[in-house]
C-alpha cells in the first residue's frame, strides 16, 4: 500500500455521483444532501430518477450513462449488484476524471476490488468499504438519511491503494454517521461477512422454510420473529452475494453445522452439562454485542 501525507480529501465543494439508487444508494444521497454536498445519481429506473429528483434526494439525475456527466464528480458511490457493478466499470470507468475515487457498498469485496482496480485507467482509484447497515425491503422511496447513524463501516484496501483514496473512503463513512469506521483487508472482509452476515441469512432462510408456517403466525412469539426477521430476503442479492463468496460462506456453514450437531447430540445423550456449558458460553458471547 502506497503512502501519503494523509490531508482532509472531501470538502464542501466535492460533487458526489451515486450509481444505483436503491435503499443504500438513496440513503447515501440523502445524508450527503443533508449535509450540504452535491448529489447527482444514475439509474436506469427512469420513476427511481423521478421520484428522487422530486423529494429532494438528488440534485441532477440521469438513467443513461453521459461521459459528460460522470465526468463532473469527485467521488462516486456505487450501489449496484457485483458483477453489475464490475461490468458498469468495465463499460464506463474511464469517464471519470482524473483524480476521481470510486468505492461501493457491496456485501463481498475480493472478487470485486481486484477486478475493478486491474481495468480502471491511469488516474482514477478504487477503494472498496462495506457501510454495514440495511432494510428488510428495497428501493429509493425507502432510503433514510439516518440508515447508517451508528453502524459500522468497514474500508478494504488492497497494496494498489493510496492513502489519498483511503483517507477520503473514511472520512465519507463519518460524514453518513457511521459509529465504527475499520480497515479489512478484501479477504478479511469476506470472511468475517460470511459468517456475521451471509451464514445468519442462510440460518434464517433455512428455519423459514423447514415448515410451513401458514398457521404458526397465529401462536408465534417475538423469538421466532426475532430470528428470522432476515427472511424476507432479496433472492437475487443474496444469491449473488453467496455464490461470490462460495468457499468462505461454506466453511462458515461447516463450523455451524457441527455445533448445532453438538447440541443435538447432547441432548440425545442427556448430557446437561454440557448442554448448560454451552448456554453459558452463549450468554457470555452474546454479551460483547449489546450496544451500549
Amino acid at each position: 500500500m502506497t503512502t501519503e501525507t494523509s490531508t482532509k480529501i472531501i470538502n464542501e465543494n466535492t460533487k458526489f455521483l451515486i450509481v444505483g439508487l436503491g435503499l443504500l444508494g438513496g440513503s447515501y444521497a440523502l445524508s450527503l444532501r443533508e449535509k450540504g454536498y452535491f448529489v447527482g445519481a444514475i439509474d436506469i429506473d427512469e420513476k427511481a430518477v423521478d421520484y428522487a429528483l422530486k423529494e429532494g434526494v438528488i440534485d441532477e439525475g440521469r438513467t443513461t450513462v453521459e461521459k459528460d456527466f460522470v465526468e463532473k464528480f469527485d467521488l462516486a458511490v456505487f450501489a449496484l449488484y457485483p458483477s453489475t457493478l464490475i461490468e458498469w466499470v468495465k463499460n464506463y470507468g474511464a469517464y471519470f476524471k482524473d483524480g476521481a475515487i470510486l468505492t461501493d457498498v457491496t456485501g463481498v469485496k475480493e472478487s470485486v476490488v481486484y477486478n475493478i482496480q486491474s481495468v480502471l485507467k491511469d488516474g482514477v482509484e478504487f477503494i472498496g468499504a462495506h457501510p454495514m447497515a440495511g432494510r428488510e425491503c428495497s428501493g429509493v422511496t425507502n432510503a433514510s438519511a439516518r440508515l447508517f447513524n451508528g453502524a459500522n463501516y468497514i474500508v478494504t484496501p488492497t497494496e494498489s491503494n493510496t492513502e489519498r483514496a483511503i483517507s477520503a473512503c473514511e472520512e465519507l463513512g463519518k460524514i453518513i454517521d457511521s459509529r465504527h469506521i475499520a480497515r479489512l483487508s478484501p479477504k478479511s472482509h469476506d470472511e468475517m461477512i460470511g459468517f456475521l452476515s451471509q451464514l445468519t441469512h442462510v440460518i434464517a432462510v433455512a428455519l423459514m422454510t423447514c415448515k410451513n408456517p401458514t398457521h404458526l403466525k397465529d401462536y408465534t412469539g417475538d423469538s421466532f420473529r426475532d430470528l428470522t426477521r432476515i427472511a424476507k430476503i432479496n433472492e437475487n442479492m443474496w444469491s449473488e452475494l453467496f455464490f461470490a463468496n462460495k468457499q468462505t460462506l461454506l466453511e462458515q456453514m461447516e463450523l455451524f453445522l457441527a455445533k448445532f450437531t453438538a447440541i443435538k447430540e447432547d441432548i440425545e445423550n442427556d448430557d446437561l452439562e454440557s448442554l448448560k456449558e454451552i448456554m453459558r458460553l452463549s450468554t457470555k458471547y452474546r454479551k460483547l454485542f449489546d450496544k451500549e
